[in-house]
């Protein structure tokens, strides 16, 4: 306990390129809130970024790709029960649910009004499917209640502190805790992402989702983890925790990285 009680203490002021992040590395992130953090932005203004990315996820086969990435951790599991957790628009859920034919998905989001719009739409009257607003960092199940819990594009909302919090509690609850996120760039390819990603949303946004999707976007390149950050936000939730990183596709859409966090008694728990 005391082991973890000094990472813990450590991991709320690492930058998010790691601990051993260089100096100019460490230039590159902020403190400042996407829209879809800030208490003082309207929900509907939230509900136009999270179209943006439901859009973009639909046109890019990007939920379909992290469907079948959950789908794979779960293979040797034949009736596999998922909770994802900052659902946003639960499409990652639905996929899940066509690809699978025995799944279950618990949907959940933070937002009340996220969850709302998945329980009032197709997802939320699935048979195999129920809706949940759940906090990462607390979520209301029992030790090992999911064989999976699935956190996808979302991850680099959550400040160091909480987000070790949040891999400790889903792998509490979960036995794999699957993380997809957005893969951490470098200075250049971050000054360069207004100018890359503008004729991409011109493209495939409606006019009213671009400027919510470009600020929201940037600020989600200046706060995403690294691979480094990412295994000692493990260690700092359990010393023991197993942290794989996995192959993430190159396809359209920006990088991202994969990586699946277990504690070791998790191949001893079924």
């Amino acid at each position: 306990m005391a082991t973890t009680d000094v990472l813990q203490a450590d991991i709320a002021t690492m930058p998010r390129g790691g601990p051993d992040a260089s100096w100019l590395n460490r230039q590159f992130e902020t403190d400042a809130l996407e829209y879809l953090d800030r208490d003082d932005v309207a929900d509907e203004v939230k509900q136009k970024v999270i179209r943006m990315l439901d859009r973009m996820g639909t046109l890019t086969k990007q939920h379909e790709r992290h469907a079948r990435t959950a789908l794979e951790v779960v293979a040797d599991i034949p009736h596999p029960r998922i909770l994802e957790i900052g659902a946003g628009h639960g499409k990652l859920s639905a996929q899940i649910l066509e690809l699978h034919p025995t799944a279950t998905v618990t949907v959940s989001d933070l937002d009340p009004t996220s969850v709302a719009n998945i329980a009032a739409g197709d997802l939320g009257k699935h048979p195999r499917a129920r809706t949940q607003v759940i906090d990462a960092t607390a979520i209301d199940a029992a030790d090992d209640s999911y064989d999976l819990v699935v956190f996808a594009l979302a991850f680099h909302h959550l400040p160091p502190a909480v987000a070790s919090r949040a891999i400790a509690e889903a792998t509490r609850v979960g036995k794999r805790f699957l993380v997809i996120d957005l893969k951490r760039r470098g200075p250049l390819a971050v000054l360069l992402f207004p100018v890359m990603a503008l004729p991409l949303h011109l493209a495939l946004m409606p006019w009213s989702s671009i400027q919510p999707g470009l600020h929201d976007g940037f600020i989600s390149a200046l706060r995403a983890y690294s691979p480094s950050a990412l295994k000692a936000l493990g260690r700092a939730a359990d010393p023991q925790m197993k942290v794989e990183m996995l192959p993430s596709p190159t396809r359209l859409g920006p990088p991202s990285q994969t990586v699946v966090f277990s504690r070791p008694e998790a191949d001893d728990r079924g």
